[in-house]
């Protein structure tokens, strides 16, 4: 743990920045997803992005809702696309 502790100490600011930026990166992978695969829905993702980076499920799930957007539609029967 001691070990653990020394590397956080001794790391840089250039190396704290960039674990940040991955980090974000990371977090709302979703989001970039969205804005590719299922715009119309990508403000809601967005917003569920937040709360649901602290849960490796929720992030997951919201992942899933993020590629699947455009799929869902090609495979509705007529009728159901028709309504939307």
């Amino acid at each position: 743990m001691n070990e653990l502790l020394t590397t956080f100490e001794q790391a840089s600011t250039m190396q704290w920045i960039l674990v940040g930026a991955l980090v974000i990166a990371v977090w709302f992978l979703p989001v970039v997803l969205a804005v590719i695969f299922n715009r119309r829905q990508a403000k809601l993702i967005a917003i569920a992005c937040v709360p649901a980076g602290f849960s490796l499920i929720a992030w997951s799930a919201v992942l899933v809702w993020a590629v699947t957007g455009k799929a869902i539609e090609k495979y509705l029967p007529e009728k159901i696309k028709a309504r939307l």
